[in-house]
């Protein structure tokens, strides 16, 4: 690798630290004083950054909470990006999802989805967390359906597999990330979602199998 990809892959480290530990501090003092009471100059202290610094990541205290939301949907897409193209939309779809929190949620990362889940606990008592999160998970289903559309080399105007696919994999995501934040049990989530796509295989080959003719 030249000098320049050294350098450039040592900027997005250090911007990528940058905004987790700002949205890290956002949201430790989302959870000690709420949302109505935390102010930038806070965030920007308890990271240890400027105000300036704040500015250049994220425009709103609600963006930079979300800030570690986002950046699972991105490195979600990415994963998805990388499967095989052998491999059908929507397996394709729950194969990422199995690479995704592999990485960013396996091992010694595991501590960090009981944040998440505290996270999406606090979405029912402030409205403006859930709308920020609705807007990122509806850009990251459009990402989705684009991947997919390259996949298949197809128009996503004009075929409606992409969007099939994503609606069908994000739906049963979202089912597993609410029945989750409704539970008591912050570690549940990988089975939740095991659970949600197997009950779909099962659907549709009960489906199938009362479609085919006798």
């Amino acid at each position: 690798m030249s000098d320049d990809g050294v350098d450039l892959d040592g900027r997005r480290l250090r911007t990528r630290r940058s905004r987790e530990a700002l949205s890290r501090a956002a949201f430790d003092l989302l959870t000690e004083r709420g949302l109505g009471a935390v102010a930038v100059e806070d965030i920007a202290v308890r990271a240890g950054v400027t105000r300036r610094t704040f500015s250049r990541h994220f425009t709103s205290i609600a963006e930079a909470i979300l800030g570690d939301v986002d950046q699972d949907v991105h490195l979600f897409n990415e994963a998805l990006c990388r499967r095989p193209l052998h491999e059908s939309p929507l397996l394709a779809y729950r194969n990422a999802v199995h690479d995704w929190f592999a990485v960013e949620y396996g091992g010694e990362r595991a501590a960090l989805l009981a944040r998440r889940w505290t996270l999406f606990q606090r979405f029912e008592d402030e409205p403006d967390l859930f709308a920020g999160y609705q807007r990122i998970r509806i850009e990251g289903q459009r990402e989705s359906v684009r991947i997919i559309a390259a996949r298949l080399d197809v128009d996503p105007e004009r075929d409606v597999r992409p969007a099939t696919a994503v609606a069908a994999g994000a739906g049963l995501l979202i089912s597993a990330l609410q029945t989750w934040a409704a539970g008591d049990d912050p570690s549940a989530l990988p089975d939740l979602i095991e659970d949600y796509f197997a009950t779909l295989v099962a659907l549709t080959t009960e489906f199938r199998t009362e479609e085919s003719p006798s």
